[in-house]
């Protein structure tokens, strides 16, 4: 999401006068920040389940929920790897010798790629050559370095990386929506709102589906 955040946060700014501050991790690891006490007001997740099990826990307000989007999985090369992937059973090849991925335990990218794998009978056989990296941005990263042949990465990422990538069948995964709530212990809950309410009106749809994203 920092890619299309980062436009939307400026978006915001110019209207409102309010500056937005970000912190971009893996969903995971930024629930645990939160669980922790992090000073955060607004989180905007890749998932709906991290969403809820923190709404549950008391630390989100749970009125403030709303799915903002849905995302998209692909497959990214490099471009000049001399690797063309038409499938995902291609990724058995033996010339594709490493795939990288965001960690499925903490990334919901990396989960639905683990179960498009699963779905598609390729895990088995593909097990030993997955790496995984802490968020999406680190999996391209090893692709675009040459230390894997492939990743696992979101839609939106392809605007920024220089290759080629097929669109995994969202039938092989649990659809990746992505909710928002306000943290409830923000002193700044207002103005949390405000932009939520900014993320997920017409400014916020426009600039979600220019990344690549299906809005509600």
């Amino acid at each position: 999401m920092s890619d299309v955040l980062n436009e939307i946060g400026k978006a915001f700014e110019a209207q409102s006068r309010t500056r937005v501050t970000f912190s971009f991790a893996a969903t995971g690891a930024l629930a645990k920040q939160i669980e922790n006490g992090a000073p955060f007001d607004l989180f905007v997740s890749a998932d709906v389940s991290t969403i809820d099990r923190l709404i549950r826990a008391g630390l989100l307000s749970s009125e403030t929920k709303r799915v903002y989007a849905r995302g998209r999985l692909v497959l990214w090369t490099r471009s000049g790897s001399g690797i063309k992937l038409a499938q995902l059973s291609d990724l058995a090849r033996p010339e594709v010798r490493k795939i990288a991925l965001a960690n499925p335990e903490l990334a919901p990218y990396g989960r639905a790629a683990m179960e498009a794998l699963t779905a598609s009978g390729l895990l088995d056989q593909v097990r030993g050559k997955l790496v995984y990296g802490e968020n999406v941005n680190q999996a391209l990263q090893y692709a675009a370095s040459g230390n894997a042949e492939a990743a696992f990465i979101p839609f939106s990422l392809t605007r920024r990386s220089q290759g080629e990538f097929i669109e995994v069948d969202g039938r092989l995964h649990q659809p990746i929506d992505q909710a928002l709530a306000v943290i409830g212990a923000s002193p700044r809950a207002e103005t949390a709102r405000r932009f939520a309410d900014f993320i997920a009106g017409a400014e916020g749809r426009r600039l979600l589906e220019k990344y690549g994203y299906t809005v509600p």
